[in-house]
């Protein structure tokens, strides 16, 4: 009987000798830092332009369910191009709009100030009625407008002193820093159709992307961006829309001087919460100085009254509630936002501040139910 020696066992997947394992490593942690680098390196090259794709972000995240849901709607109109593109343009035009005609009172202002400029050197400032009607100072304040503002050689002597180089200066800086914000908002719609155009392949890429980077926890963390940015832009900026055409009307019917420039300028200072007060409080001001004392009050009583709902029940509600933070933790983001990343600081901060929450609450929760 003879013995045959069992043939040996060789595993199928059998694990790479340590020998092979070590150049791949390597090399992965080489990828891993050329891709860090390359990374950097864009960033640093289009660091100049980064507020402008996320302004483009933010827009396309707040334009995206409206824009969904006409496409759904409109799928007749011809290529892919042509609802995006109308989406683009209203979002411009809801900046473009407001701000020319903001300019075009500028402007007319400005050319009223010149005139009555040029009057004041050769003529002198009277005394404006105003002055007589003021309850208390009105004396004072007289006697001080005759001895320094009456001449025509005081006036001179005062304008030239504003130094006119130095504001001419100041005017070519101006122009600079218009032309490159102009820049940058021409270069953030641009971005805007893109994300439209390219939308479902830009969240497809992200959502790869994120699960390969976090796992499934990642697509949580934008889900809470998201919803962010829709309750900021619902609670922020919708509702500063609203206070500025309700607080225009108010200041047309009252007489204030150029309505619709501090209706656009209470809007834009209501988007950053309690900031409406000095709109409304300069408005009250230029109607108490032409004598109008009983519209000033009622202009001051209607702002406040505006201003505590819209901060302390509108805005707490819309943002508050669709990231399910406390009013503190939204105050808190905005303001902070404002003070660390400008006007961009407004969707940045509460979206930071969003998952900041989120984290909070995960890791509360798990230790509560390990410790239970």
């Amino acid at each position: 009987m003879t013995d045959h020696a069992s043939p040996a066992i060789v595993p199928r997947h059998s694990s790479p000798p340590r020998r092979m394992r070590e150049p791949q490593r390597v090399q992965r942690i080489a990828r891993g830092l050329l891709a860090i680098f390359f990374t950097g390196l864009a960033l640093y090259t289009i660091r100049g332009f980064l507020p402008s794709l996320i302004w483009g972000g933010i827009f396309a995240i707040a334009a995206w369910p409206l824009y969904v849901g006409s496409r759904n709607r409109w799928k007749s109109l011809p290529g892919g191009t042509v609802l995006p593109l109308i989406f683009t343009l209203g979002v411009a035009l809801m900046f473009l709009i407001p701000m020319g005609l903001f300019a075009l009172e500028a402007g007319r202002e400005a050319q009223s100030i010149m005139i009555w400029m040029n009057e004041a050197r050769h003529s002198g400032m009277p005394v404006p009625g105003w002055i007589h009607d003021l309850p208390f100072g009105a004396t004072a304040l007289a006697s001080w407008w005759e001895n320094h503002l009456q001449n025509p050689d005081d006036v001179s002597a005062l304008l030239h002193s504003l130094n006119i180089g130095r504001s001419v200066q100041v005017t070519q800086q101006l122009g600079s820093q218009i032309f490159h914000r102009g820049l940058l908002f021409v270069f953030s719609i641009l971005t805007l159709f893109f994300l439209l155009k390219d939308g479902e392949s830009v969240i497809r890429q992200c959502l790869v992307v994120s699960r390969r980077a976090f796992g499934k926890r990642g697509e949580g963390i934008a889900q809470q961006i998201i919803a962010s940015i829709h309750g900021t832009v619902a609670g922020l900026v919708l509702v500063g829309i609203g206070e500025g055409a309700l607080m225009g009307v108010a200041y047309l019917i009252a007489g204030a001087p150029h309505p619709f420039l501090f209706g656009v300028f209470t809007a834009v200072a209501a988007m950053i919460p309690f900031c409406a007060v000095i709109a409304v409080g300069v408005v009250s001001l230029l109607l108490l100085v032409k004598g109008g004392t009983i519209a000033a009050i009622a202009i001051l009583g209607l702002g406040l009254a505006v201003i505590f709902l819209a901060d302390h029940l509108v805005r707490p509600a819309l943002i508050g509630g669709s990231t399910e933070m406390p009013f503190l933790w939204v105050l808190t983001g905005i303001l902070g936002g404002v003070e660390s990343w400008n006007l961009l600081g407004l969707f940045l901060g509460p979206a930071i501040m969003a998952v900041l929450h989120m984290l909070w609450r995960n890791w509360t929760r798990e230790r509560y139910q390990d410790g239970a």
